[in-house]
């Protein structure tokens, strides 16, 4: 754990406080951090989905859909 001295708004802090459901500061600064890192890293992963950096398809290689392709005449 690691401890620090941080200096912020007070009403800011009771907003986020009662807002979280959280007693303490302490906890209310950490679901705080911890909601930040956690829609950066989704920002992320949205930004690659376009990015050209991985080709392939996720669906097919977990086996959720099947392989795409040329369609047969069954398929019609």
């Amino acid at each position: 754990m690691k401890r620090a001295n941080l200096v912020l708004p007070e009403g800011l802090l009771e907003e986020a406080q009662r807002l979280a459901g959280e007693r303490t500061y302490s906890m209310t600064v950490q679901k705080a951090l911890e909601e930040l890192i956690r829609r950066i890293k989704a920002r992320r992963i949205l930004e690659l989905q376009h990015s050209g950096l991985w080709h392939g398809d996720l669906g097919e290689m977990r086996g959720d859909t099947k392989p795409r392709g040329k369609r047969t005449d069954a398929a019609r």
